[in-house]
């Protein structure tokens, strides 16, 4: 039998022999991720190697690498899953049924854990009503301006985060098996906010998540603004789904409610800007009256003003932190409201025509009602 990572066996002579139970499986998707996988493996390693460790069978899911990443698995002896490339969670999905553990844990491919990492979350799970329990990041000592920008905006909200949370993302977690199977894992709708899904399915259903700073795993993160800001983008469409579908989750322990009006207002900025410069054209051949100009030049530069405004607690808290090069968050932060933007305005047309994923609505295909 196992009882808190001890398997209790009775010998034929009837003597007991106790050992560690390897009760933990570990699920990594990746998509050609062999800039980053090596390290990411040689991290693993240490972590199953610690003395006591629970952790089991590496399952990396392949969900459609043309770089060689499943091949580089293979020798590296991890169990290799192929994935379909419809993203990260129908990959989380392929690969925590094949675990045979009462225990599953996640870890993205671009994360490189902490030898500690496993054990700091095992110890939230002994009560009974903790579905999953989430750690947090660092970064490398020679990481660029924007990585350093992207990382502590992070941190400062993992800091603010208390233990008992309602958030949870996927980078590094730790999830009991049964409750992946009870609510059908990850809705494979999503290609990004999937996680914060699952996590907000389980509280409706009176589960508990816990937060755990003291796991921590090192994240490569964009190092070049388009990708970052693509990123972005992707995740304003898929929040309209995500908010749609569980409301009153718009305020978490990870974002407020500040930051999800970001959007809004600069989704509000193109039409007030082309509306100011109609106005000022028609005020010029004489149609309408200046004050017209004028009022919208006001509301346009008090929706800029307030993006601008709404950036500054996260980047006040980053600079006490890490100093005054920390600032630059606020033009990124302004930037990234655009971007945002432009994804959530796409998920709302989708949504209205019934396009896509968009245009299914209801509980994840298989979870508990």
């Amino acid at each position: 039998m196992a009882r808190r990572g001890l398997a209790i066996r009775v010998r034929n002579d009837g003597t007991v022999a106790v050992s560690v139970a390897r009760d933990v499986t570990l699920v990594i998707p990746a998509r050609d991720a062999m800039r980053t996988l090596g390290p990411c493996l040689d991290a693993i390693d240490a972590v199953r190697d610690r003395p006591g460790s629970r952790l089991g069978p590496t399952i990396l899911v392949d969900d459609g690498s043309t770089d060689g990443t499943g091949d580089f698995a293979r020798s590296r002896g991890l169990q290799v899953v192929a994935g379909v490339g419809r993203g990260p969670a129908a990959a989380r999905n392929l690969g925590w049924r094949r675990s045979t553990t009462p225990l599953v844990w996640f870890l993205d491919s671009d994360c490189v854990a902490s030898p500690d990492a496993l054990e700091r979350l095992l110890p939230h799970l002994e009560e009974p009503q903790v579905a999953g329990v989430g750690g947090t990041y660092s970064i490398a000592p020679d990481a660029t301006l924007l990585e350093r920008l992207i990382h502590e905006e992070i941190v400062v909200r993992h800091a603010r985060m208390p233990v008992e949370t309602d958030f949870l993302a996927t980078f590094d977690v730790l999830y009991r098996r049964e409750v992946l199977d009870r609510f059908g894992g990850f809705d494979e709708r999503y290609i990004t906010a999937e996680d914060a899904e699952f996590g907000f399915r389980l509280l409706d259903h009176g589960l508990r998540l816990r937060f755990e700073g003291g796991s921590v795993v090192r994240h490569f993160h964009a190092n070049r603004l388009s990708r970052y800001l693509r990123t972005q983008r992707t995740h304003g469409y898929w929040r309209v789904l995500l908010h749609l579908e569980r409301p009153g989750r718009g305020r978490n322990a990870y974002s407020g409610v500040l930051d999800h009006l970001q959007p809004f207002l600069a989704a509000a900025l193109l039409p007030l800007t082309s509306a100011s410069i109609a106005a000022t054209v028609l005020s010029a051949i004489g149609t309408v009256g200046t004050s017209w100009a004028v009022a919208a030049w006001v509301a346009t530069a008090v929706a800029a003003s307030a993006l601008v405004v709404a950036q500054i607690p996260i980047a006040a808290a980053m600079v006490r932190r890490e100093g005054a090069a920390m600032w630059w968050f606020v033009p990124l932060g302004w930037i990234r409201s655009f971007w945002r933007a432009a994804g959530m305005v796409a998920g709302v047309v989708d949504r209205a025509i019934g396009r896509g994923s968009m245009a299914r609505r209801g509980p994840a295909p298989g979870a508990a009602n």
